[in-house]
């Protein structure tokens, strides 16, 4: 194993929360595969050192795996919906420890647009007119305490209303418990039948208060303005540099786990996960 020396590398109470989560080893399996050369908590450390400092895959330091490598556990894992399973276990934990039930029943959606660097195509950017910007739009979906849930990246000119509906569309396969979405006004009028008829699903618009000047603090959707920061954090997501948005998704849902599992190796939290399957015998 290599020495822990970068911010972004897991401690061992984190490792001991994600290494569980990940998928068995195909050499443990009964199908059989060749043993894995690089150990997966480098792996994932070299996922995080991308996601935190921003640098580019190929410029990895020497002492991580070959970037190819971590390219293909990170794109193989996200295929195969591992990353979004570590992130819903993560925050099931969390709430639980906040005294909470695993899984919410009320959540909050915003959207942001991010300029897009030379590496993403015209046909999935676009022009956001109200914010003068030319890229992608990140819309997210986060539980009253701001844990995220679902994230999806769109062209940057695509209303919130039209995007709204394949985010909320995933959101009902993903989490059926789910009753509420609070939403701003761009996700108002014709949304709100549309969410109630098709999906069950009651949009309620908080509005920015008609007197009101100046930075003002809304009920309920500042809790995914403030989720929104905390993806911010990671340097990799101040621009959108992937040339596939799934890629874009996937590491903006890496830096949310790292956020999940720091908060709680801090609480000294000890894993609780069901253990996994005895491999069979072939």
């Amino acid at each position: 194993m290599r020495r822990r020396r970068y911010p972004s590398d897991t401690t061992n109470a984190e490792w001991a929360l994600i290494e569980p989560l990940l998928p068995t080893p195909a050499c443990e399996t009964h199908r059989g595969g060749r043993p894995e050369k690089h150990p997966r908590r480098e792996v994932v450390d070299a996922i995080r050192y991308v996601v935190d400092t921003g640098c580019k895959c190929r410029a990895l330091p020497a002492d991580f795996p070959p970037w190819r490598t971590v390219w293909g556990f990170m794109a193989r894992w996200a295929a195969a919906g591992i990353v979004g399973q570590i992130r819903d276990q993560l925050a099931g934990r969390i709430r639980r420890e906040l005294g909470k039930g695993p899984r919410a029943v009320a959540t909050v959606i915003d959207s942001q647009s991010v300029k897009a660097a030379e590496t993403v195509g015209k046909d999935t950017r676009g022009y956001d007119a109200g914010k003068k910007i030319n890229g992608r739009k990140r819309h997210l979906v986060v539980d009253t305490r701001g844990l995220p849930l679902l994230v999806m990246v769109t062209p940057a000119d695509l209303h919130d209303s039209a995007a709204a509906k394949e985010v909320l569309f995933r959101l009902r396969l993903m989490h059926p418990e789910i009753t509420i979405v609070w939403a701003d006004s761009a996700y108002a009028g014709k949304l709100v039948t549309w969410a109630k008829r098709h999906l069950n699903l009651t949009i309620k618009p908080v509005s920015r208060p008609k007197d009101a000047s100046g930075f003002v603090v809304l009920p309920r959707r500042w809790v995914v303005e403030r989720s929104l920061a905390w993806m911010m954090h990671a340097r990799r997501h101040a621009r959108d540099y992937e040339r596939l948005v799934q890629h874009s998704e996937t590491l903006i849902t890496w830096a949310a786990i790292t956020l999940m599992s720091r908060r709680l190796a801090r609480k000294g939290v000890t894993p609780s996960w069901p253990r996994k399957p005895a491999p069979a015998d072939g």
